[in-house]
């Protein structure tokens, strides 16, 4: 039982569905600074079983796809620990309980949304990742939504601030994409999957596009301060860490080599939860 315990874990991907989970939270926060621990909690929960949902559709549609894949190999359903009937079951559990949280204790509309998102992520961005690069843009999308999702949880409309904190994540997801694309390019290539930009590759135009969406953080990260959601202190934390962002990218450009684009990636997972945090301690 306790073995069958560990393998349902897994097909949460914990450590992903954490990141998402705490990016709804923030824009829970955000949207209503007088939010109670209780609140946030189930807002962050929410996440983590919509985003589990998600990831469990993911591996069921990618299962024979995974044993290619050295990074993927050992996972619960290629590897036969689970079956897709099971996957499938827990994956519903979890993904109807987390549409209902946000549903009757917040408000349809941010139900609505983590329902869209889900559907977006594991019914199109997963399997257009063997037919297209553009599947980018489109897993960007739901990628970008976890803090729309908490804002409109908080308020119950989606206000210009909402989209701010959705282009931000968004547009952070394509460095964040391509660098670990880019990292784990032989393992993708195993399974078909086509993440980096078309006329790219690993070369010196992917590493200028990467440049471009760093670039392009710089100045997103500087609206919430515009439009009054925190202040000068967040703005500044926000720039330092664009510009130390966007340096790695000159690395890369420079070498074109898997260890600049490791330390984008690397890069990327302390970019973003920084930034965050810094918006709402400003706010605080």
């Amino acid at each position: 039982m306790t073995n069958k315990a560990t393998e349902y874990f897994k097909l949460l991907k914990f450590r992903l569905s954490f990141v998402v989970a705490f990016s709804s939270a923030i824009g829970f926060i955000l949207g209503r600074m007088d939010s109670s621990f209780l609140q946030v909690g189930l807002v962050f929960l929410a996440g983590m079983l919509v985003t589990g949902a998600a990831n469990i559709i993911n591996q069921i549609l990618e299962k024979d796809l995974d044993k290619h894949m050295k990074r993927t190999a050992k996972r619960p359903l290629p590897t036969g620990r689970l079956s897709v009937l099971e996957s499938a079951v827990f994956g519903t559990l979890i993904g109807v309980s987390g549409v209902a949280i946000l549903w009757f204790v917040f408000n349809p509309l941010a139900a609505l949304l983590s329902l869209l998102s889900l559907v977006l992520y594991g019914f199109v961005y997963t399997p257009m990742k063997r037919i297209s690069p553009i599947c980018v843009f489109v897993g960007a999308i739901p990628g970008g939504m976890p803090p729309l999702i908490g804002w409109a949880a908080a308020t119950g409309v989606l206000g210009v601030e909402a989209w701010i904190l959705f282009g931000i994540q968004f547009t952070w997801q394509f460095p964040h994409f391509w660098a670990i694309a880019w990292v784990l390019d032989d393992d993708y290539k195993k399974a078909g999957f086509k993440m980096l930009p078309m006329s790219g590759g690993k070369n010196l135009k992917t590493a200028i596009q990467i440049m471009i969406y760093t670039l392009l953080l710089i100045p997103l990260s500087l609206l919430p301060l515009q439009f009054g959601m925190t202040g000068a202190t967040s703005a500044l934390v926000a720039v330092v860490c664009g510009v130390l962002f966007l340096a790695q990218t000159f690395y890369l450009m420079r070498t074109c080599s898997k260890k600049a684009a490791m330390s984008i990636m690397f890069g990327s997972f302390l970019y973003l939860p920084i930034v965050q945090i810094a918006f709402v301690l400003d706010k605080v």
